[in-house]
């Protein structure tokens, strides 16, 4: 009963900022997974995952937010509180529900917490729950996301021999699969999948996409290639995702490269997508084609109906950055910080540093006042550190003051939606 005190005691810590004004109503899976994309604090997370716990949802649904709380918390270290509040969830009758227990499996291996993983699918018994390959699926992916690799051919080879309920499908093979590109070893990978072949288990454009993958990012080329040409001629159904891999390998040579493919994506009825753009944009920036590359981000919402994502954001800022453009960068960074998706720690700080080299230390505490709102108290700690040593840090406090207030405005448009 201690973790689900300690659970009650988030709820109260929450309730005292509702008696002010009406108490809050529950809300909308949909809205809650909108706000939990946005919010980085742990604390408002929690609050956002019990409001619409309550409600009935889908099993999906319900997963989702469960799985973004267990994040932000995750990132703030806060392990003992993801245990408590996952651990709560046993006094709930859903947990006879494979479904439901198999979403708490799957929650501790996003905070890698495997142990917690595994103790509760060998709990199944005790708590009333069916075993079946749901559950062992959920404990395949919990050590995928612990970065346990190594586990699930171990987990693949014990778990069905030790439970007859358990037969591995298509998804089991596909995590297998990934466990061994993630490790490094394609060639294994084809393995498996030929095993499956053979065993009549389909292989699924996942597990062909990973595998492609992977092979690629080991150097294999002409192995990678010689199995697309394979899977085509099998009438595998292609998509954005699997001809995104391939313009990730293509990135690496030129734009034209991409160009080339991205048409072929466009012949046979793929349009390409955020994701193609962004290799685009990149093999630009590889080779130092900025103005290029700048066109291919103005132009994804005006022109290609797509909406640029972290990965755009990052990129494009990092080689802005490389090329002493931060007048520029600055300008895509605040873009990222409206639209919740700014960059990574590295390339803020590339951004920040390359401000104060060029005596812009307002526009530099701007960055930086954006940054401590959207990172985890752990990178704020040394988000902090790199302000003392550039000489803001110390100037932090009065810097609402000094700064004009055109300057604030635009560095606070990316505050937490109210809504």
């Amino acid at each position: 009963m201690a973790p689900f005190r300690i659970y009650l005691s988030f709820l109260r810590r929450f309730s005292t900022a509702a008696v002010t004004t009406a108490s809050p109503a529950p809300i909308t899976i949909s809205k809650a997974k909108l706000k939990l994309r946005k919010v980085h604090d742990p604390d408002k997370a929690l609050a956002i995952y019990n409001s619409v716990s309550k409600n009935p949802s889908s099993p999906l649904s319900s997963r989702y937010a469960m799985e973004l709380t267990v994040q932000r918390l995750a990132k703030s270290e806060r392990f003992s509180d993801i245990e408590a509040l996952i651990e709560s969830h046993k006094n709930s009758p859903k947990i006879k529900t494979e479904t439901f227990l198999s979403t708490l499996i799957r929650s501790y291996g996003r905070a890698s917490m495997f142990d917690h993983a595994m103790k509760m699918f060998e709990e199944m018994d005790q708590l009333g729950t069916p075993r079946s390959v749901v559950s062992f699926n959920a404990l395949l992916a919990a050590s995928l996301h612990s970065d346990l690799f190594e586990r699930v051919p171990q987990l693949f080879d014990e778990i069905p021999h030790r439970y007859n309920s358990i037969t591995p499908d298509k998804i089991s093979y596909g995590m297998l699969i990934k466990s061994y590109c993630d490790s490094g070893s394609p060639e294994k990978a084809m393995e498996i999948m030929r095993d499956m072949e053979v065993k009549d288990v389909e292989v699924t454009i996942i597990a062909f996409t990973t595998i492609l993958g992977s092979l690629y990012k080991n150097g294999l080329v002409d192995v990678a290639e010689s199995l697309w040409n394979e899977m085509v001629c099998k009438g595998c159904e292609l998509d954005n995702t699997v001809y995104n891999v391939r313009l990730m390998n293509a990135a690496k040579e030129s734009p034209e490269s991409v160009k080339e493919l991205m048409e072929e994506m466009s012949s046979v009825g793929l349009k390409p997508d955020t994701v193609s753009y962004n290799y685009l944009m990149t093999a630009y920036c590889v080779k130092g084609m900025m103005g290029e590359a700048k066109k291919v981000y103005e132009g994804l919402e005006k022109e290609h109906d797509c909406v640029p994502n972290a990965a755009t954001f990052r990129t494009l800022i990092f080689h802005l950055c490389i090329n002493g453009l931060y007048d520029q960068g600055l300008t895509v960074f605040k873009k990222s910080a409206v639209m919740h998706k700014i960059p990574d720690f590295k390339t803020c700080k590339h951004l920040t540093e390359g401000l104060v080299k060029n005596n812009r230390m307002e526009d530099a505490r701007g960055v930086a006042r954006t940054v401590k709102k959207k990172f985890p108290p752990r990178l704020v700690t040394e988000w902090k550190k790199l302000e003392g040593k550039l000489g803001l840090y110390s100037k932090a406090s009065n810097a609402a003051a000094s700064s004009s207030s055109q300057t604030r405005e635009v560095f606070d448009q990316e505050r937490e939606d109210a809504t």
